[in-house]
């Protein structure tokens, strides 16, 4: 008590001298850009378990006056997940394998080897990020096109074209990729590059028992990002996989409203009322919460990892 009555007892400027002004300054950016991230979640979360009532009502804005958990169970027969998820969980995968691969190869050359015009390639690589798609679709459909009749094999409706541009360094923002493995690899030290040739090793082996082997938790970073950027992928996809039998869930979701109403048509009998409601927002919402919710399991199971692999990475400034 007495320690708080001197505290009383002090002049104005001493008493908050030793508050940091700067860390709240941060705090209240930091909670503001959470804001930012988490209003979509939270209004996609809410939406998806309003009833038909509560989405037309004007006073519910957030809490619903009733849950109805019954929107996820129309949007799961909507989606058919599952098929399509299954498809896009080994899709995306092997996608992600592929950019994963190429991307360790091609950060450590860039890092360890000097070659003719290795500054031209280096920016050639970051001028396919700057790059908007839509330019940079348009020659890799026509190479497709010509790849298919010169060498007489169907491409289009198959997954060769998306995993030959994955193997070619050409997969989605696969620039970044290989500027993650190009800053980790420089952060290694070549000392050890150096022991090891002494040793005899060669550069494959210095490339797989000493990079990789300290890049655990980059390569598990470089593989979670490529499989959610594959994962969410639409119009290259929808460019070289048209009329294919394999059906993916972002695809499944972009026609949502559309195959919402066949599936309604086809239940009229059994569930009165699903015609009516084909334009509820819950049914989409929940729709959209199914689609995401793989990602969402494989990010809380390895999020220390993760996030121990974005400091390691030299995203952060490092």
């Amino acid at each position: 008590m007495q320690g708080f009555q001197e505290f009383l007892n002090r002049p104005k400027m001493q008493k908050f001298r030793h508050i940091d002004y700067t860390n709240w300054a941060v705090y209240v950016v930091l909670i503001l850009i959470s804001y930012q991230f988490m209003y979509p979640m939270l209004r996609m979360l809410t939406m998806s378990v309003m009833s038909s009532d509560d989405i037309i009502n004007p006073v519910v804005n957030w809490v619903p006056t009733s849950l109805s958990f019954g929107n996820f169970a129309t949007a799961w027969g909507v989606m058919n997940p599952s098929v399509t998820m299954v498809n896009s969980i080994w899709f995306s995968g092997l996608l992600a394998v592929c950019q994963t691969l190429v991307s360790a190869t091609t950060g450590f050359a860039l890092a360890r080897f000097e070659f003719p015009l290795k500054k031209f390639w280096f920016f050639m690589i970051l001028s396919s990020f700057i790059l908007p798609l839509p330019v940079m679709l348009i020659p890799r459909t026509m190479m497709v096109f010509n790849i298919q009749d010169t060498l007489g094999v169907q491409m289009f409706g198959t997954i060769w074209p998306q995993t030959a541009m994955a193997l070619g360094g050409q997969g989605v923002f696969s620039a970044i990729l290989i500027l993650i493995f190009y800053n980790f690899t420089r952060m290694i030290p070549t000392a050890l590059d150096e022991a090891a040739s002494i040793d005899g090793a060669s550069s494959l082996q210095i490339f797989y028992h000493i990079i990789l082997k300290l890049s655990v938790a980059t390569l598990l970073v470089v593989f979670l990002f490529s499989f959610v950027w594959n994962w969410n992928e639409t119009i290259v996809t929808q460019t070289f996989m048209r009329g294919t039998g394999i059906p993916l869930i972002p695809q499944q979701l972009s026609q949502f409203e559309s195959v919402f109403a066949n599936f309604a048509g086809a239940a009229q009998g059994a569930e009165a009322g699903l015609e009516q409601e084909r334009i509820n927002e819950a049914f989409r919402m929940s729709g959209t919460m199914i689609s995401i919710f793989p990602l969402f399991v494989i990010y809380l199971a390895v999020q220390r990892h993760f996030i121990k692999g974005i400091e390691n990475t030299g995203i952060t400034g490092v």
